[in-house]
């Protein structure tokens, strides 16, 4: 193939994904094209499979469901600036009736990753400000964790199917949308249940 036009840092230029899928995770952004003059941008716009369940107990984004990313890598004086929206389709179970349900999820990301031996390194926990990383060689940001936090604090933590959704009958469990109308279950008084089990007793009549 003929060699492409030079790379101009001071221009947007779109991520060569097939690089960044050399990666372990898909999450992990091969940013070794970026380089570090304050201003230089590249942008991501691609979808990739989501590396593991993301999100809560009850609905989430499923392992291997695609993942959309639009973002764009700005290098800053302090390390890489990623901003940008993800999204990926979620699978669940409603909270009420425990039917399947299923949506959709976008979130937004602002996530700093700091240059080695950057100020904001040495003065800042690598919980509080994720590092711009190495993976053979090549300078990487790793966006699984930030993805994993955003997501699960968009997604709802009782999901319903409807938001008039009834739920489950207490006493027999069937789901009250599929229930007759009227459905219900005679209701007796703990005082009164022993004197109803007798009277349900076969025996002598008189």
């Amino acid at each position: 193939m003929p060699p492409g036009p030079p790379y101009d840092t001071t221009m947007a230029t779109r991520v060569n994904a097939a690089a960044r899928r050399g990666s372990r995770s898909p999450l992990v952004i091969d940013i070794s094209r970026l380089g570090r003059r304050p201003g230089s941008m590249i942008t991501v716009d691609d979808t990739v499979p989501s590396p593991a369940r993301i999100g809560l107990d009850l609905i989430a984004v499923p392992e291997g469901a695609p993942m959309h990313l639009e973002l764009r890598l700005e290098s800053v004086s302090e390390g890489v600036l990623v901003t940008g929206s993800v999204s990926a389709p979620t699978e669940g179970e409603c909270a009420r009736c425990l039917r399947p349900v299923t949506g959709d999820v976008e979130v937004d990301l602002t996530e700093l990753f700091a240059y080695p031996d950057s100020t904001t390194e040495a003065t800042t926990d690598e919980d509080e400000v994720p590092r711009v990383g190495r993976d053979g060689g090549t300078d990487t940001v790793d966006l699984e964790q930030p993805i994993i936090d955003a997501i699960g604090l968009a997604l709802p933590f009782s999901p319903v199917c409807t938001p008039d959704c009834a739920g489950l009958c207490p006493e027999c469990g069937v789901r009250m949308a599929d229930a007759e109308p009227g459905h219900q279950h005679e209701q007796i008084d703990p005082r009164w249940a022993k004197l109803a089990q007798l009277r349900e007793q076969p025996g002598d009549e008189s």
